[in-house]
């Protein structure tokens, strides 16, 4: 199966890309997590990124703070699909980091999830994954209708039981 690159610039990271790798893991999805500065290790960088199609890795995941060059440079240099997660930053909340990553130049793009999006990262790199591979593509829908049930099921408890008693039960 085809393998997910995760990466960071910092352990400080790990948190929200850890979500990412747990959906990998619900999907039975293979991948690779490593911490790499795109600023302060350049050559480590540029040798992981172009050794990244010939390892298997199909789709990269790539969560940056503050200027956020990680997944820009990764689409720079990796030619299948880059995803980029914005890291929540002190000073801007995060908005510096979206910035950073959503606004590539004409060639180069990056798919972009939300401040901290691990999960939805995750989620979106299994989907480009499942465009060639049915049997992902069964779990996903799976997945999508397990979403679902679950509103449904919210719906009829609050139904049920009024909006107040609800707003109780979930304290």
């Amino acid at each position: 199966m085809a393998k997910v690159g995760i990466v960071m610039g910092s352990d400080s990271d790990m948190p929200v890309m850890a979500k990412a790798a747990g959906v990998l893991d619900e999907f039975g999805i293979e991948y690779e997590m490593t911490i790499i500065s795109a600023h302060r290790e350049p050559d480590i960088f540029f040798e992981w990124a172009k050794a990244a199609e010939g390892k298997g890795i199909k789709v990269i995941i790539a969560g940056a703070g503050k200027a956020a060059h990680l997944p820009g440079m990764c689409a720079a240099l990796f030619p299948l699909p880059v995803i980029g997660i914005p890291m929540k930053t002190s000073d801007l909340g995060g908005v510096d980091s979206l910035y950073s990553i959503v606004q590539m130049p004409s060639g180069i793009p990056v798919a972009t999830v939300a401040i901290n999006g691990g999960q939805n990262a995750g989620i979106l790199a299994a989907k480009i994954l499942a465009a060639s591979d049915d049997a992902l593509l069964v779990r996903i829908k799976e997945y999508l209708d397990n979403l679902k049930e679950d509103v449904v099921k919210k719906a009829q408890k609050l139904e049920e039981i009024g909006y107040k008693e609800y707003l109780n039960q979930m304290k």
